[in-house]
């Protein structure tokens, strides 16, 4: 996709596609938060710091919520669907799943959201790729899942949007940092390269994003703990939603606030400091002693 804008915008240039396989990509069992920060970016920021590429194309919300000096986030695509979706056996919403309904998801932040609207569920670690995740919740016997939350983009990008049995609401469900979102990676001091992939740039989704990010850098969360925030445009202003709760989902925080796009990194900011006085801290805490 980023290369297509690219080609369009400099159809003089010739690109070449590196695939790295990260060590995210070759654990498919391991929960998300053991992982560790940057799990789907290390190698790919390797190959960039030796000069083996060019530039990195991520997922935004593989990437970590401040990026390394040497390397610049030199581009960020317009956003697709940024909701979560429900897939289930049944092709019901959540809220007609049956009593301990096993729905599988590796994220704390999904699965806390889950357990906060419909308690009654089993909430089960699910990796591996969108297919594989879609047959184990839809199709293979025995497999231990009854459905699964996915994002909305990652199955549109699969053309498998019919699996969808309900699109989240983002106020109930609010979506990861930087979901549905690509990010262009590129060396701080290659200003040439850094130049030329601006044509994959969307002005919105990097307001978004920058909100979204410095929500949180300021709350000191990851894909580790249930916390997030989600940056639209409403009414000429950005509006950021942000959430934080127990694994549980039995203490659940959330406010939102709006202010000018330009504004985008205080606002992300504003909103921890208003979530943290409300208790947020403390969810952190106990995911750190945990």
């Amino acid at each position: 996709m980023v290369v297509d804008a690219l080609r369009a915008a400099h159809p003089g240039l010739e690109f070449q596609t590196v695939t790295i396989t990260t060590g995210g990509d070759r654990d498919r069992t391991s929960p998300i938060e053991r992982l560790g920060v940057g799990a789907f970016v290390r190698e790919v920021e390797a190959a960039l710091a030796r000069s083996e590429i060019d530039f990195a194309v991520h997922s935004l919300k593989d990437l970590p919520s401040t990026t390394p000096p040497e390397f610049t986030i030199a581009a960020i695509t317009r956003r697709e669907d940024p909701r979560d979706v429900l897939v289930n056996r049944w092709g019901v919403k959540y809220g007609a799943l049956p009593e301990g309904a096993r729905i599988g998801t590796s994220s704390p932040r999904r699965r806390a959201q889950l357990l906060a609207v419909v308690p009654h569920v089993t909430v089960l670690s699910l990796r591996g790729n969108v297919d594989t995740r879609l047959h184990k919740c839809l199709v293979e016997p025995g497999s231990g899942y009854d459905g699964g939350v996915l994002a909305a983009a990652g199955l549109a990008r699969m053309d498998r949007l019919d699996a969808v049995a309900e699109f989240l609401d983002p106020q109930i469900f609010t979506p990861a940092v930087g979901q549905g979102m690509l990010a262009v990676e590129t060396r701080a001091d290659d200003g040439s390269t850094t130049q030329l992939v601006n044509a994959a740039e969307d002005p919105v989704a990097r307001a978004a994003a920058t909100a979204e990010r410095a929500f949180l850098a300021a709350m000191g969360g990851g894909c580790a703990v249930p916390v997030t925030a989600h940056a639209f445009m409403q009414d000429q202003d950005l509006t950021v939603y942000g959430f934080a709760s127990d694994r549980d989902g039995r203490d659940v925080i959330r406010d939102s606030v709006s202010g000018p796009s330009q504004d985008a990194s205080r606002l992300g900011r504003l909103l921890a400091d208003i979530l943290l006085a409300a208790g947020a801290r403390r969810v952190l805490e106990v995911h750190a002693d945990a």
